[in-house]
């Protein structure tokens, strides 16, 4: 039988791996996390102006509407008959000076809606 035969090679036998910093430099550096596209929010409708609406009363200068204004009135003459301690007077006079003066407050500012 034929003896083995050997192959005689001229490459150079390989370089031991190295660990440490030598290792890490010549590897690839880990890729940056992809930066997620960013999406705009769809735009928000335009902010409707402020339209000054004509007053339930019908009276300039007061900022509530008719059902308050007649519910201030209500509790005004209230009040006005019970300093009169509920004796006499007429329910319509009672009224009319309370609605006066929420008329009057409500034109000056100083009563709050």
């Amino acid at each position: 039988m034929p003896a083995a035969i050997s192959k005689k090679t001229d490459k150079k036998p390989a370089a031991p791996k190295t660990t440490g910093k030598a290792a890490t430099s010549k590897a690839k550096a880990p890729a940056a996390p992809k930066a997620k596209p960013t999406v705009k929010p769809a735009a928000k409708p335009a902010a409707k102006k402020k339209v000054d609406k004509p007053m339930a009363t019908g009276r300039p200068g007061h900022p509530v509407g008719a059902e308050q204004r007649r519910n201030y009135i209500e509790v005004a003459a209230y009040y006005i008959a019970e300093r009169r301690g509920f004796n006499g007077g007429d329910a319509l006079e009672d009224w009319a000076a309370a609605e006066a003066e929420i008329d009057r407050l409500l034109t000056e500012g100083r009563l709050n809606p």
